[in-house]
């Protein structure tokens, strides 16, 4: 496409993006991934009563932003005792 200034039109402003949305809540696999762990190791915590709190959605689970953070509170303070 040519330059405005070639063409003759006029320039417009072009519309911004909408700002990106901050993360509120990851699902399980983007819990595992943003935390490096498999999704079995997810499993066993969680039956082990050491998995972080989960929110649950019509069928769908998620874990907040403030749940993964006290879950890696929790373990580290476990790791360093």
């Amino acid at each position: 496409m040519a330059a405005p200034q070639v063409t003759g039109r006029k320039i417009t402003r072009q519309a911004r993006a909408p700002p990106l949305l901050e993360r509120a809540a990851y699902t399980i696999r983007e819990f595992c991934d943003a935390h490096r762990i498999s999704k079995s190791t997810y499993y066993n915590l969680r039956k082990q009563g050491l998995g972080p709190d989960e929110a649950r959605v019509r069928d769908r689970v998620i874990i907040t932003m403030e749940a993964a953070a006290r879950w890696r509170r929790a373990r580290e303070r476990a790791t360093a005792a």
